[in-house]
Formats: C-alpha cells, structure tokens, sequence
C-alpha cells in the first residue's frame, strides 16, 4: 500500500483528501502543522507528502528543508499561494510539484501517481555508471551527484530528468518525451514544467547557469546533455 502524509490544518480539506486517497487504496497519515508532519514522517516513512504551506507553527518550506534533510521522498505542495517567488522557493526548498488551491481533486490524484511512479527505479543504459564532468561527477547506480567534493541535493523529479539526459549523452531529447517519462501523458504540453526543473538543475550543476555547458537547450525542440570529459 502507498503511504501519504497530508499536512494541513484545515480539517474539512484533510476529511477530503483522506476520503479520496482512501477510496483508492492509499494509506493516509494526516499531520495538522509541521511538528507532527515531521515526526510522523520519520516515523512512518511515507511514500509521498502532500504539504501545505501555510501551517500554524512553520512555514511549509522550512518542512521541505527539514525533510530534504534526510529524505527524498515525493513532496506536493498544495497551497493557495500563487505567486510565482512563493513556488520558486517551494522547488529550490526541494518540492517537486506545486498544486495551487482551489484544486481538482483528479489532478492532484493524478500528480501523486506520477510522482509516485518517478521514485522507482528506472533502468539504465548498461553501459554507463559513472558520469565525469570538469564540474560534477554523477554516480547512477548510488543514484548521487556531488560538486566540487559536496554532494548536490536533488529532488526526484530533478534526479529523473537529468538520469535521462545523461543516459543518452549528445542526443536530443525531445520536450514531450521528457514530459511524458517524467510526468505522464498527460502533461505532455506543459513545457513550462521543464523551464523550472532545467533551470533548477543548472543553478545546482552549472558554473554559469545563463551560459550551460553541460545541460543544452535545443530552443523549441527538447535539451540534450553534452559531457565534456567522459563517461564509464
């Protein structure tokens, strides 16, 4: 059974969510602020979170922070804060989705499944293990990035896009594949969603993000990665 931890203190929204996420099979461990949200998770090592942002002891991002701390496990974020710093901060805190309130209760089931299935293994190109750049090294089957000696937090959705990329060194892949692999069918169209995450991935990779050496946009087609010293 997956497990989800569903912090808000709204108690008609998390009679909601626990319905729907019952209905469909889900166990569901619901956290009214971010004090029980973290015990809980330690405690009951959720497959997936679906956090507020607005809590009464905390602000959500500091959660992110805490969990990132320790955990890489799939963080929705479901907020009625829209603006567009408010999600940014969210994503560099280490969400990996952010779902505005009012929401559709099928799309942010359908978000959860995704975000589920992206934690899964997903089979690598047998012949590389090991990624070496002049700037990171990235390690694929321990599933670790490190730079300049320090590993580099990556959230899942950002681990996925990139094992991607570096599995298929100087090949276009193209928008809707990534969107498809990542986020499912379903999403296909939402190429904003690889803006952010790539932008991401650069800020945490790149010496000079606005200029990538390694992580290339093809504009209007997809990206491709470039390795510049060698692959085993």
């Amino acid at each position: 059974m997956t497990r989800v931890l569903v912090v808000e203190d709204d108690p008609q929204l998390v009679r909601a969510l626990v319905i729907n996420l019952q209905a469909r099979r889900y166990g569901v461990d619901p956290a009214p602020d971010g004090a029980t949200a973290l015990r809980l998770a330690a405690a009951r090592q959720p497959d997936a979170v679906v956090l507020d942002l607005g809590l009464p002891d905390m602000d959500g991002t500091d959660v992110i922070k805490a969990l990132r701390s320790w955990t890489r496990v799939p963080i929705l974020v479901l907020s009625a804060r829209r603006a567009s710093d408010e999600k940014v901060a969210a994503l560099d805190a280490g969400a990996d989705d952010y779902i505005t309130k009012p929401f559709s209760m099928d799309e942010l089931l359908a978000r959860l499944r995704a975000a589920v299935r992206r934690t899964e293994a997903a089979p690598l190109a047998p012949d590389i293990v090991f990624v070496t750049t002049d700037e990171f090294t990235i390690d694929l089957l321990a599933k670790k990035v490190s730079r300049g000696g320090h590993d580099v937090r990556l959230t899942p959705t950002e681990w996925h896009l990139l094992e991607i990329l570096v599995t298929n060194p100087g090949r276009l892949i193209t928008q809707k594949h990534l969107l498809q692999e990542v986020w499912g069918v379903s999403q296909s169209s939402k190429t904003n969603y690889l803006r952010v995450y790539m932008a991401q991935l650069r800020r945490k990779l790149e010496t000079d993000p606005a200029h990538p050496r390694y992580l290339i946009t093809e504009p209007g087609m997809g990206y491709r990665f470039e390795s510049c010293t060698g692959l085993s």
